[in-house]
C-alpha cells in the first residue's frame, strides 16, 4: 500500500502557490467618473389662475376678455436631431351658455391665444386657436437648446375670448393643461 502525503492548504500561501485575495494600498488611487446627460424638460405653471377681464374703460362691449398665463421651464434638447415642444390643451371647457373652446356660439367667437417665450425656443406664430380635441403649439425647440445656465426660462400665453353679447350672465372656467417635451 501506497502512502500519500497531502500537503496541508494553509500552507499553500506561504509557498506562494495561491495568491491571496486582496486590494491594492498605495498612497493615492483614481476612478473614472461617467455620467450620461440625456435630453430633459419640465415646466410650472406660475400663473394658477388666470383672470380674463375686458380692458378698463373699452366701454360696453369694447373690447375682448384678456388674460395671461406664466410659465417657467427648463429644457435640454440632445445635440444632433434633437427637438421639443411646448403644448396647451384644454381638458375642461366653459359651461354652457358662456364662451366654448369646442363649440363657440359663432366662428368669431373662438377662443384664441399669443405666445411669448426665451430664446431657447420659438414661439407659436400669430393667434393660435385654442382646442379641447389636440394638443396646439406654444413653442417649439430645435436641435441642442438649452435653457440659461443655472436657472429656467420663462414664458406666457396671452388668452383672449371674444366679448359676446349672447353669453349669458355668470362666472365660467376651464382647464387648460400644458406639455412640455424634449428628446
Amino acid at each position: 500500500m501506497r502512502k500519500r502525503h497531502l500537503l496541508p492548504l494553509a500552507l499553500l500561501p506561504i509557498l506562494g502557490l495561491v495568491q491571496p485575495c486582496s486590494a491594492q494600498f498605495a498612497a493615492t488611487g483614481t476612478t473614472t467618473l461617467s455620467v450620461a446627460v440625456a435630453a430633459e424638460s419640465a415646466i410650472s405653471i406660475t400663473t394658477s389662475t388666470t383672470t380674463l377681464s375686458e380692458a378698463t374703460g373699452a366701454g360696453i362691449f369694447g373690447s375682448s376678455y384678456t388674460g395671461t398665463t406664466s410659465f417657467s421651464y427648463k429644457v435640454r434638447t440632445t445635440k444632433v436631431g434633437g427637438s421639443g415642444s411646448i403644448t396647451v390643451k384644454v381638458t375642461t371647457d366653459f359651461l354652457t351658455g358662456g364662451p366654448s373652446v369646442a363649440s363657440p356660439p359663432v366662428p368669431a367667437d373662438q377662443v384664441t391665444y399669443t405666445c411669448t417665450v426665451a430664446s431657447s425656443g420659438t414661439a407659436c406664430s400669430g393667434s393660435v386657436n385654442a382646442s379641447t380635441a389636440s394638443e396646439t403649439s406654444v413653442a417649439t425647440f430645435a436641435t441642442d437648446a438649452h435653457s440659461a445656465t443655472g436657472s429656467s426660462d420663462a414664458g406666457s400665453v396671452s388668452w383672449t375670448v371674444p366679448n359676446d353679447p349672447v353669453y349669458k350672465t355668470g362666472a365660467y372656467t376651464a382647464t387648460a393643461r400644458f406639455t412640455i417635451s424634449a428628446t
